[in-house]
């Protein structure tokens, strides 16, 4: 119809204009709703990730003002196994309880995870254990998004994705790696698959919470290549001698990653096996890390093995020192016994770090094999070992970028997939799914 000459819109077209106003309304409370639900999931997951790392610095310096405390170990190990006992067996299950309800959302994360990780993993590092930090950051960031669900009453598929969301946040602030955090949270749930639907949360949760993490003072560790200089590189630039020693030492990174992951999976069943009383577990663990120390006479294997205050000491920061002369080959080796021992009988925290500095070990003593720059080789076996353990090569050549910077990429990403591709099926994670 038409009035004074001017075409009219009928009542259909009325009603349908109507209704795209309303979905589009709709639409927008929606994402508004979903800001709202990140941005506070990413504050709080960096703000706990924060004092996790502030704690850690701090029972770390204690410990290395008290190097007798590592001899209490047998007697913490049981504390630390009574207070698990007692309180965190529905939490028992840690980073694979999160997946599997990531995967089937059901029953939820209980609220005491967060708590008891970070309290746990501070205890394990203030008496030596040698365990990392991602763990820790991933179950309460997934323990954190549970607790707040409380107040959001999301079900299903999307209170899935907020815990996927936690995770990243967890990740990126903890490690200072957001875009790594993101896609590991998605990467990390199906071997060789993706779920790119959660990509926008968690990349918002996991960048917000490592901004959070930062404005609370937090500094990461800076890792740099020396040797191997830009403008030999090119940022495209591949030079096929390094091509082919790069593909060598990343199917020995990949077959050490498989093999950290299967040793690991049989002594944790082996010390259920021989020690049926859960508390007791941490006790014998504790003593073998003594015999382990007194075998290995170092005690740089102990703890995160980030830094150190003997400037000689074997340190993840170490394995990238300009002009420092590497003489400890075996050094990958001894971090590993000490890692799956800790963990396999029950201390607390993760796994990441720990094969941060056996990869860059690795990739230390393989250059002195293959010729290769050995902070170059270091940098490669420190993304590629992460990335055949936890199967994912993705987030690893992301985790690269951001720490190595984007020059060598395509050695990175190289060493990554290849790494990938030899580690089989392992994973540190048994809930992973395979596509």
């Amino acid at each position: 119809m038409s009035w004074h000459g001017v075409e009219q819109p009928g009542k259909e077209e009325v009603a349908s204009d109507l209704s795209w106003v309303r979905r589009f309304s709709l639409d927008v409370k929606e994402a508004l709703l979903w800001l709202l639900r990140i941005f506070s999931l990413a504050v709080v997951v960096g703000s706990a990730c924060a004092f996790f790392l502030w704690s850690l610095d701090a029972v770390t310096d204690l410990r290395w003002a008290h190097p007798w405390l590592v001899y209490l170990l047998p007697m913490a190990g049981l504390g630390l196994g009574l207070i698990y006992h007692r309180f965190g067996r529905p939490a028992e299950a840690g980073t694979n309880l999160i997946l599997d309800q990531i995967h089937l959302p059901g029953g939820g994360v209980p609220r005491r995870m967060a708590p008891l990780i970070l309290l746990g993993t501070i205890y394990t590092h203030l008496f030596g254990g040698s365990a990392g930090r991602e763990g820790t950051a991933v179950q309460m960031g997934g323990s954190i998004a549970s607790g707040l669900n409380g107040f959001f009453g999301l079900q299903g598929t999307a209170f899935g994705a907020f815990l996927m969301a936690g995770v990243a946040a967890g990740f990126g602030a903890v490690f200072g790696t957001p875009l790594a955090g993101a896609v590991f949270a998605m990467e990390v749930l199906t071997r060789g698959r993706i779920l790119h639907q959660g990509l926008l949360l968690c990349l918002g949760a996991s960048v917000m919470a490592d901004w959070t993490c930062q404005a609370w003072g937090i500094r990461h560790a800076v890792y740099r290549i020396h040797s191997h200089a830009p403008e030999a590189v090119g940022t495209l630039g591949l030079e096929l001698a390094l091509v082919l020693k790069v593909a060598l030492a990343a199917a020995v990174f990949g077959l050490v990653s498989r093999g950290f992951a299967e040793v690991s999976h049989r002594l944790s069943a082996q010390f259920k096996i021989w020690i049926p009383y859960a508390p007791l577990r941490p006790v014998f663990g504790g003593v073998l890390l003594l015999g382990l120390l007194w075998v290995c006479g170092s005690p740089d294997y102990l703890g995160l093995g980030v830094a150190s205050p003997d400037p000689n000491a074997v340190t993840l920061e170490s394995f990238f020192e300009a002009n420092r002369q590497f003489n400890a080959p075996w050094s990958w080796f001894w971090k590993l016994l000490f890692t799956v021992l800790t963990l396999s009988s029950g201390w607390k925290g993760g796994e990441v770090t720990p094969l941060f500095f056996i990869g860059a070990a690795l990739g230390q003593s393989l250059s002195l094999v293959l010729g290769v720059p050995g902070d170059l080789l270091a940098a490669l076996g420190f993304v590629a070992v992460f990335a055949g353990a936890t199967k994912t090569p993705l987030a690893s050549c992301l985790l690269g970028l951001e720490l190595f910077g984007i020059t060598h990429g395509l050695y990175v990403a190289e060493a990554c997939f290849v790494a990938y591709l030899c580690s089989g099926t392992a994973s540190i994670y048994p809930a992973q799914r395979s596509a």
